[in-house]
């Protein structure tokens, strides 16, 4: 079974001031991405495909790609906010695509088989990988769409360096029943807060699981991508900062009863760099991996 890795490797990095995906952070250069390739081809993954933009593809097949290409399948996607269904247009002042959906998206011709959708710069662990290649290679019996959620607790996710967006998540009976794009938490005098879309700030518990962008599906997926995609464009599609959320589509599939989401968690920690400062904490923590003999000093 061909068993596909997709990677979101396209994001400005507005925050973090640069393409933080092409960020050396391991003990001897490696890339966050480094680990998650590492981490899925020891899963039994053996494709990847990643979603870039052509303004750095030179750089980032110069970087990246080389150190993988006899050792794993790869194959690039390319997120661009032109790329959208016939009759639509992006409106003039827009610079940016149109979110993590529409990343996927931009990936529907390569994604004919079960496939693992990931963030570039977030480290998710071994255990994530583990139980999405297990459920990916023996999912349940086709009716709805299938898929699966690797989620963390929310106080392990969160950056002390300013606010997150993290989709928040409900279950039942081992099934992701909901989940609540949250576009602004952060932690403040020992709490967890979510700024809503009225500006009230809600209190959370920070024990509530989330989505980090760590999840598998059937390939029947893509099409439900494309369906709500043209649906978004219709309704939203005029907007200057409209995101089409990946969470979103799964929420939207589950609550028309047409998806059966597996809620599973991971027993490792994440982490990651949404903004600079937070690179000497995953420094920090990616050498401590390698010491406790969890990688090996050098991957790849």
């Amino acid at each position: 079974m061909e068993l596909t890795l997709l990677v979101l490797a396209a994001g400005m990095g507005s925050r973090y001031g640069g393409l933080k995906q092409l960020d050396q952070l391991g003990p001897s250069g490696e890339t966050v991405m480094d680990y998650s390739v590492y981490d899925a081809m020891r899963a039994g993954f053996n494709r990847v495909v990643f979603i870039i933009r052509r303004d750095f593809e030179e750089e980032f097949k110069k970087v990246i790609g080389s150190r993988y290409a006899d050792k794993i399948k790869l194959e690039y996607a390319f997120q661009d906010k032109n790329d959208l269904p016939g009759g639509f247009t992006v409106p003039e002042g827009r610079e940016k695509p149109w979110g993590t959906g529409h990343a996927v998206y931009a990936a529907r011709e390569l994604l004919t088989g079960p496939f693992a959708v990931i963030n570039a710069d977030d480290f998710y662990g071994a255990d994530s990988y583990k139980k999405l290649a297990a459920y990916l290679t023996n999912p349940p019996a086709p009716g709805k769409v299938r898929g699966c959620i690797a989620s963390f607790v929310l106080s392990n996710t969160l950056s002390e360096n300013g606010s997150v967006s993290r989709g928040i998540c409900s279950s039942a009976d081992g099934l992701l029943t909901k989940v609540v794009e949250n576009t602004k938490i952060f932690r403040k005098d020992g709490k967890v807060y979510s700024t809503q879309e009225d500006g009230t700030d809600v209190e959370l518990t920070g024990n509530e699981y989330v989505s980090m962008n760590s999840w598998g599906f059937m390939p029947e997926m893509v099409g439900e991508i494309e369906a709500l995609f043209l649906e978004f464009l219709k309704a939203r599609g005029t907007e200057m900062k409209s995101e089409f959320y990946l969470p979103g589509v799964v929420d939207s599939l589950i609550s028309a009863g047409k998806a059966e989401i597996a809620m599973l968690h991971s027993e490792d920690s994440w982490f990651g760099v949404t903004y600079r400062e937070d690179r000497p904490t995953v420094q920090a923590a990616l050498a401590e991996l390698v010491k406790s003999g969890a990688y090996p000093a050098k991957l790849f």
